[in-house]
């Protein structure tokens, strides 16, 4: 049931109330945590990723917290899933007047020499990150087109703008949403459909902290790059993501938004 906002309080277009939000790669990560946070402001939210397992924690958690989640199973590299993914989100937002928005984060990435890059690792990184997030953008985008309104978010990087040791696949992929991003808000801001991206700077999250203790030079170089002196946390993200996703962005659109503590500027 949708909660009728206060129009005299000035926070109120930042509750998501209305919002039927769809998440890729939910199951841990910034993905969980922007889920989680989306929940608490009054989101349902549609959890989807590979691990089922996963996704029973994640929905477990946000229910324990008075919230609502439905876990789709989904592979965003597999085009039957996405029309699955689709179709459950279309069941759930049939007959609600819900808004739909879709945070496209699913996605996989790695540092690695160009020299040693094979075809694999290409293919591997981008059907995750821009194939997928093109169909699921398409696919979902379609329900929101047919309604009038829509939010789709991104999960861009600062990879898309700044270059480093073995990041050239990495980065060209997040170049390549950042454009998506661009490109897909020109076609549907006339519907009424935004579209942005967020890009934060390497974020501290159980994977990352694999990556870091197995290379800790390398990842005090770059944060001694971020002029905030941390890298991020996926609790920095929050709030970024709920203004994208709220009705108090609702004039924005076509934007990458870097969320990065100055490591960009």
């Amino acid at each position: 049931m949708t909660r009728t906002m206060n129009q005299d309080d000035p926070l109120a277009a930042f509750r998501l109330d209305d919002r039927l939000i769809v998440v890729t790669g939910a199951s841990q990560g910034i993905g969980r945590h922007l889920a989680e946070s989306f929940a608490h402001a009054g989101a349902l939210v549609v959890l989807a990723s590979r691990r089922p397992d996963k996704l029973a924690e994640v929905r477990t958690a946000i229910a324990t917290r008075g919230g609502r989640a439905e876990a789709v199973p989904t592979d965003v590299s597999r085009l039957d899933e996405i029309d699955r993914l689709a179709a459950a989100v279309h069941r759930l937002a049939e007959g609600d007047d819900r808004r739909i928005v879709l945070v496209n984060n699913a996605g996989l990435g790695f540092t690695k020499p160009a020299l040693e890059v094979d075809a694999h690792d290409w293919s591997a990184v981008f059907e995750d990150q821009v194939r997928g997030a093109f169909f699921c953008a398409q696919k979902i985008g379609a329900l929101m087109l047919a309604r009038g309104y829509g939010k789709i978010i991104n999960m861009s990087s600062t990879w898309a703008v700044m270059t480093d040791d073995g990041k050239s696949v990495y980065g060209a992929a997040k170049a390549a949403i950042s454009h998506l991003t661009a490109a897909l808000s020109t076609e549907w801001a006339p519907r009424g459909v935004r579209v942005n991206a967020l890009a934060p700077t390497t974020t501290v999250t159980e994977f990352t902290q694999g990556t870091m203790a197995a290379n800790p030079a390398r990842f005090e170089r770059l944060r001694s790059r971020i002029k905030l002196g941390r890298y991020a946390r996926p609790a920095d993200l929050a709030g970024a993501a709920i203004f994208l996703a709220s009705g108090a962005s609702d004039f924005v659109t076509g934007q990458t938004l870097f969320v990065d503590g100055g490591f960009t500027s």
